[in-house]
């Protein structure tokens, strides 16, 4: 049974609607809160089968207002990268894996954007990334994938959606399994939130099917990806 580890960066943002596509794969994960008391990302040694870095609400990394513990889990990254440890990373996780594979991160405002992302390549996630998907964001700063980066989608604005440094290691810059609870959580959760939520509200529930919809061939080439499946889950 694969085991996953999975960096938290806030109480409201988790892994949302995939953990339902890993639990039904038999695929086990466990948090790590770095942002509670006793809390710290996890050893090397204790990651497992993969790593997932999720997203940060107002956090980024470009240095406006950096999450604490960005050098220690850009140091994990890297280290996960060079064992050839499978990485899935997410909103903030995007960034950190950009700057982990000698990329770099842009300052951008704390927003809160639902759009569209249209792939790229179109053998991306071996060919199971649907060739537009809704693109949930909900954070600050954007990830500069380094030059040697597949970029496998792009967002509304051209700009990297979906990017790959090695086969097993994936940078999403919105969350594919985003759920509407989740950003109103975030909201009430920091004192910083994003300006006019409400249009972005009204259309993040407009897209509840869609996205759970595209979410079962993106999780479907992502377990192939990372060599998450075994001989009784596909």
């Amino acid at each position: 049974m694969k085991y996953l580890s999975v960096i938290q960066h806030t109480s409201a943002e988790y892994l949302g609607l995939m953990e339902d596509h890993l639990e039904g794969r038999g695929i086990r994960f466990n948090y790590s809160r770095p942002f509670t008391e006793d809390g710290k990302p996890p050893e090397l040694a204790t990651v497992g089968d993969g790593l997932i870095l999720l997203g940060g609400g107002p956090w980024g990394s470009a240095g406006v207002r950096d999450v604490p513990t960005l050098k220690t889990e850009i140091a994990l990254t890297r280290a996960c990268l060079m064992m050839g440890t499978p990485v899935l990373a997410i909103g903030l996780g995007a960034q950190i894996l950009a700057l982990a594979a000698d990329g770099s991160v842009k300052a951008t405002a704390l927003e809160f954007r639902t759009g569209y992302a249209k792939r790229t390549l179109a053998n991306a996630l071996n060919g199971f990334l649907p060739e537009k998907f809704p693109h949930i964001t909900y954070g600050r700063d954007q990830p500069v994938p380094p030059s040697y980066a597949k970029v496998l989608a792009e967002d509304d604005h051209g700009h990297a959606a979906v990017f790959e440094v090695a086969d097993n290691a994936i940078g999403f810059t919105g969350h594919p399994g985003f759920k509407l609870a989740m950003a109103e959580d975030l909201v009430m959760e920091f004192e910083e939130a994003p300006t006019d939520n409400a249009s972005a509200f009204t259309t993040l529930r407009a897209m509840k099917t869609e996205i759970e919809d595209a979410l079962v061939p993106i999780m479907t080439g992502l377990v192939q990806k990372m060599n998450w499946m075994d001989n009784n889950h596909p």
